[in-house]
């Protein structure tokens, strides 16, 4: 069963704007290029940037939380480091990832947006080599689009796949085959990686990325529907390679009948 990428997308900041690519490169043991490098506190998280370690995403300013982050739509160029954000009734921001100045204005930005949501002061941090994943080992993820597509079939309701934040969007597989696949490898375009696990979905899947509102229960429908919380897979890069929008991706061979 060959199914192939329909997209990518990275996500610089955690819980803010996907950004579409059309190739990018895999890494053995690494998570996806440019993803979830920074993440906004929403008060003190605990993080220390001499010693990161994983902390929860309840600690950070994403929709799981607060619905109207989605009303930001945040782009950041990796050549340059700057990051320019928009959203409705607000002044455009633009300014550096790279110093203080620059992550502490798209703070006060973000602050105007989100008003009374905000339980702390808002800061951005960062740790060299560190990544805010919603799983401490969760490097790559994947969605199958036919997995979806039989989740709106059930509910009767068309499902935004950005809901679910993905690294990699794949058609081509039979839905829900990927639930199978723990501890097997496939290759992922020029890349080969393994399968860690099932994502556990939670409230940011409520979430409409369009209109930044929260109007339905994709972890209900879930578990009334299959009987868990999962949509979609982690991977584990095994052999580093190139993947493009269009690669093949073949799903892990799978043992015989005894």
């Amino acid at each position: 069963m060959t199914g192939h990428v329909a997209a990518l997308y990275r996500h610089p900041i955690k819980g803010f704007t996907p950004e579409r690519l059309n190739q990018a490169m895999l890494s053995v043991g690494q998570p996806f290029p440019c993803d979830r490098l920074w993440a906004v506190e929403n008060g003190p998280s605990g993080f220390d940037p001499q010693a990161p370690t994983f902390i929860p995403k309840q600690k950070f300013a994403v929709l799981m939380a607060i619905a109207h982050v989605a009303k930001a739509r945040t782009a950041y160029d990796e050549a340059t480091g700057v990051l320019r954000a928009v959203a409705q009734g607000q002044p455009d921001f633009q300014g550096s990832m790279a110093d203080e100045a620059g992550r502490a204005g798209f703070a006060t930005w973000l602050t105007a947006l989100l008003g009374d949501e905000v339980r702390g002061e808002l800061r951005v941090i960062e740790a060299p080599g560190h990544r805010f994943m919603d799983h401490p080992l969760g490097h790559v993820s994947i969605i199958n689009l036919a997995s979806l597509r039989d989740l709106e079939q059930k509910i009767g309701r068309p499902l935004d796949p950005l809901r679910f934040r993905a690294n990699l969007y794949v058609e081509g597989w039979e839905p829900w085959a990927e639930m199978a696949w723990t501890g097997r490898e496939l290759m992922l375009g020029f890349a080969r990686a393994k399968v860690f696990k099932p994502i556990i979905r939670c409230a940011a899947t409520h979430v409409d990325p369009e209109t930044a509102e929260r109007d339905m229960d994709v972890v209900k429908a879930l578990f009334d529907n299959y009987g868990h919380m999962f949509c979609g897979i982690y991977m584990h890069v095994t052999d580093g390679g190139q993947i493009t929008v269009g690669d093949a991706c073949t799903a892990p061979q799978m043992e015989p009948a005894r």
